[in-house]
């Protein structure tokens, strides 16, 4: 058996990424964090934080994390069912991309209460790295699995329209969208890690290797803001900018070309029951939002 404010001080430091700050998160002194994790080191015989700035968890401290947030669900399941009981909100962590985030999950996660949710903003085409890793209990990715360990269930498409303002395709495309104009044409691009301009050139024929100049902007809401006042053209959920191409704000780019991006809800095996209400909560809000496949 493991101590659980030991096992409590371990995900907190790696979460947090210091000592003082998970002190701080657990309102004890950073002393008595140290004085934890040293203990549950001992208890596990193998170094489960790696120190620095920031603090990280090893792969054994990773394993224990996922086990400690597991028992933290299961016991407030186990509370939950016992009227003598009286269960506080759990921890949720669980890891999305920015565009669910801000088109479809917020409402679904205000249908969920007694939860406080730490939510890993990621692309989603990685957002399943952290539940391999163990850093999630849970995640919308665009992988179906199989991820040993876990469950799958489809959530439909995300689907995504290329668009720019009518003064910008004026400027950067006055005979129109060419390979040799998406060369020249400033795009937006999210990360590093998007890849989606690249994949709505590629499928257009646009270019062979789908190189462009790019503004990085590494918000939702800021693409669209970045398209309406003419700084680049981008893929934008279509849920927040079909008003904008009803009204003419913007366009699209080659009309009737959308890409769909399938969405998946994956998440432990172990806790499936306790997030069971979560999980009915993204199906109904994506059901209402994404698109069938």
């Amino acid at each position: 058996m493991f101590d659980p404010l030991q096992l409590a001080a371990l995900a907190a430091v790696h979460r947090r990424g210091s000592f003082d700050l998970a002190a701080a998160d657990l309102n004890i002194t950073q002393s008595a964090v140290s004085q934890r994790v040293r203990a549950l080191e001992e208890r596990a015989g193998t170094l489960l934080i790696r120190r620095g700035s920031p603090s990280a968890a090893t792969e054994a401290g990773l394993r224990l994390i996922r086990h400690h947030d597991a028992v933290v669900l299961l016991e407030r399941q186990v509370a939950e069912e016992l009227p003598g009981v009286q269960g506080g909100a759990v921890s949720l962590r669980i890891a999305v991309n920015a565009d669910s985030l801000a088109t479809w999950v917020m409402p679904a996660l205000a249908q969920v209460p007694g939860v406080l949710f730490d939510l890993v903003i990621d692309d989603q085409d990685f957002s399943q790295d952290w539940l391999r890793r163990g850093e999630v209990l849970a995640a919308v990715t665009s992988h179906a699995g199989p991820l040993q360990g876990c469950d799958t269930q489809p959530l439909g498409a995300l689907r995504y329209v290329a668009t720019a303002s009518p003064a910008y395709m004026a400027r950067w495309f006055p005979g129109g969208v060419t390979a040799a104009a998406v060369a020249r044409a400033p795009a937006l691009t999210y990360s590093d890690k998007d890849r989606l301009q690249a994949q709505w050139v590629a499928a257009r024929g646009l270019g062979a290797r789908a190189e462009f100049p790019s503004h990085r902007i590494a918000s939702t809401h800021g693409f669209v803001d970045a398209c309406l006042l003419g700084l680049g053209w981008g893929l934008n959920p279509l849920p927040l900018v079909a008003g904008h191409l009803a009204a003419g704000r913007l366009v699209e780019l080659v009309p009737g070309t959308p890409l769909d991006v399938a969405l998946h809800w994956q998440f432990a095996r172990l806790t499936a029951e306790a997030i069971a209400p979560l999980t009915r909560a993204l199906r109904a809000a994506a059901a209402q939002m994404l698109r069938i496949q």
